[in-house]
Parts: structure tokens; sequence; C-alpha cells
């Protein structure tokens, strides 16, 4: 049964999980951002940027008593493809095909949350199947970005069965900060050129053929360290 407050509204969470850095899989975040600037909620719906933070999110879970979760989820469906999954269905489709590590670590937050006794009471995940990941410093693909208004959409009528309604803005609110990934356009007008930011690895880093990195024989002239020599202070003259 869902717990009711004195207003007689559960808590609600929206969550957006991901990385901006790589591709699609900020998709999750993009949306957040998306739905912050055009809408206004009430006091007790809170609208987090989940990022990449995995188990650092448990505390704000526990608090929830409707969980809204957006994600780039690999559904094993056509690219730019949006689904929508509810309740305990929703923890299988953040693991059983993982496209980032913080898919498993939001699995490892529903798990710890269920184990403290504060899981929530409802649960949606709003998941678009990515077209691109390896692509590092770019933006969502086309696909996928015209998807946020749909994936918006299924959220705002999900949360209206519980008496949950948002007020459209008439003019959208400015990014919260001034740095490029609050701003997609920003994010994708501003990105440099392939010959100066890599799209897949940094071949300074990635030295041998194949991405194994090559040992390079350190130089050991005049290097003289005693790895103990903190203890001569408790030693004594006879040691």
């Amino acid at each position: 049964m869902t717990r009711i407050l004195s207003t007689g509204t559960p808590r609600v969470l929206i969550l957006g999980i991901g990385n901006l850095l790589w591709a699609d899989e900020g998709f999750g975040v993009r949306a957040i951002q998306y739905l912050e600037r055009h809408y206004r909620f009430p006091d007790q719906v809170r609208i987090l940027d989940g990022g990449t933070q995995g188990i650092y999110l448990v505390q704000e879970v526990r608090e929830a008593e409707v969980l809204v979760v957006l994600d780039a989820v690999d559904y094993g469906l056509p690219p730019g493809t949006l689904k929508r999954v509810e309740g305990e269905d929703v923890p299988k489709f953040l693991g059983v095909r993982k496209i980032s590590l913080h898919q498993t670590g939001f699995q490892e937050v529903l798990a710890m949350a269920a184990m403290l006794g504060d899981y929530p009471d409802h649960l949606l995940l709003v998941g678009v199947q990515p077209v691109e990941l390896e692509d590092y410093g770019g933006s969502l693909r086309p696909e996928v970005k015209a998807q946020i208004p749909a994936a918006i959409d299924e959220v705002l009528a999900w949360l209206s069965r519980f008496g949950i309604q948002a007020e459209r803005r008439e003019e959208p609110l400015a990014p919260a900060t001034v740095d490029a990934l609050s701003d997609m356009r920003r994010y994708e007008a501003e990105r440099p050129p392939e010959e100066v930011a890599c799209r897949k690895g940094d071949p300074r880093v990635l030295l041998a053929a194949g991405g194994r990195l090559r040992y390079r024989e350190p130089d050991r002239a005049g290097l003289s360290v005693r790895l103990d020599q903190h203890l001569d202070a408790y030693r004594s003259e006879t040691d």
C-alpha cells in the first residue's frame, strides 16, 4: 500500500541516470534537464540528475514512495525505440543487458533500498534503445534525442495516476549552470574536432596495437630509497 503524506499525495523522485560524455548514454540526464526546464511540479516532487552516482543514490531512493527512472536501456529493440517498464520488472531491464557500469550500480541501489525496508511503492522505467555509445564527447543521436518529448509524456501520464500534475512553463528556464554539460546545444556546438579530442581512446595512453598498454622500464639511475625508513625512529641501536 502506498505510504501517503498528510497532504494526501506521495513523495515522488524523478531520476535521470547516465553519462553525458558517451553519446546516447546521456539520454536519462538530458531528459531530466528538459523536464526541469519546461515543467514545474508540486513541492513533493523532486527532479534529480543522478548521473553515474550509483550507490550514493540509495538515500534518495529510500525517501521516495513513487520512483521514475529515465535511462538508456538495451532492450534488444531497434535503435531509438522508446519503452516503459513498471514495478518489479524494472531491475531486470536495468541489468539483463548492461550497457554501462552505472546500471549495475543502480541495481544495487534498488536492492539496498529493499534490504533496508524502504523500497518505493511504485516504480517506472522509461528507457530508449541507444543508437551509439562508443563516441566519447558525443551527444545524443537524432533518433534518441527525438524521443525526449515522448519520454516526458510517458512520465507525466503515469504520474497523473497518483494525482501529480505538472504545469508547463510559459518560457523554458535557462540551463542551471553556464557550463556546456548543462546545455545540449552548446555541448554539441563546442565539441572539439576529432584530431584534437579523441573519440574512442587517447593514443598517448593506448600505446600498443590492440589497446594493450606497453610496459616501460623505469629509470633507476641514482635511485636509492629504503621503503621502511619511516620506522627508524622506533628501532634500537642494536637492531
